[in-house]
C-alpha cells in the first residue's frame, strides 16, 4: 500500500496547525463563561467570539478544501452567529468555552485529514472572495496564521481577566 507523502509547503502548514489543535484547548481552560463574555468596557473581541471565530474558520476551511460533508457535520453549533464573517454582536450570549472545545474536537480531524490530503493543483484553485481572490494554499496560510494571531488575543485576555497564564502543554 502507497501513502501519500505531504508536500513541503503543506507539511509546514500541518505542523502549526498541529499546535495551534492543542493551544486552543489550553488557552480556554478553565475560563467562565460569565468571563468568556467580559470586554472590561471596551469594544475588543471577547473571548467567546474569539473562540467561535476560530471554531467557524475551521469548518468553513474543511468545506473549501473539498471534505466530504458525510463524513461529518459541516456547520457549527454557533453558525448562524458566525456565518459570512459575521463579527461580534452585542448583547449576545455566545456559546461557552465547552461547547466551542467540543466543536473544535469535532472538525480538528476531518480538516486534518482533508489538508494533508490536498493535491498542489487544489492548493493552487483560486478563491473569489467577494471582491478579493487568492489561492486556496494562501487561503489556509492566513487562516493558520490568524488562528496563531486569536489563540495569543485569548491568552492575554487570560491575564487580564486574572487567570494563570496559558500552558504551553
Amino acid at each position: 500500500m502507497q501513502t501519500k507523502t505531504v508536500s513541503n509547503r503543506i507539511s509546514s502548514l500541518v505542523v502549526l496547525y498541529d499546535m495551534q489543535t492543542g493551544f486552543f484547548s489550553s488557552v480556554l481552560e478553565d475560563i467562565s463563561d460569565k468571563d468568556a463574555h467580559n470586554r472590561l468596557n471596551t469594544k475588543a473581541n471577547h473571548v467567546a467570539w474569539l473562540a467561535g471565530s476560530l471554531v467557524e474558520q475551521r469548518y468553513e476551511l474543511a468545506q473549501a478544501l473539498k471534505a466530504d460533508p458525510a463524513s461529518y457535520n459541516p456547520t457549527s453549533t454557533a453558525h448562524e452567529l458566525f456565518k459570512d464573517n459575521k463579527g461580534i454582536q452585542d448583547n449576545v450570549t455566545y456559546p461557552s468555552p465547552v461547547e466551542f472545545k467540543k466543536d473544535w474536537q469535532l472538525i480538528t480531524p476531518v480538516l486534518r485529514n482533508v489538508l494533508v490530503q490536498a493535491t498542489d493543483e487544489l492548493m493552487d484553485s483560486i478563491i473569489d472572495m467577494g471582491g478579493m481572490s487568492m489561492s486556496l494554499f494562501d487561503l489556509t496560510a492566513f487562516v493558520i496564521y490568524r488562528e496563531a494571531n486569536c489563540i495569543g488575543q485569548i491568552a492575554l485576555w487570560r491575564r487580564l481577566l486574572g487567570y494563570p497564564a496559558m500552558r504551553y502543554m
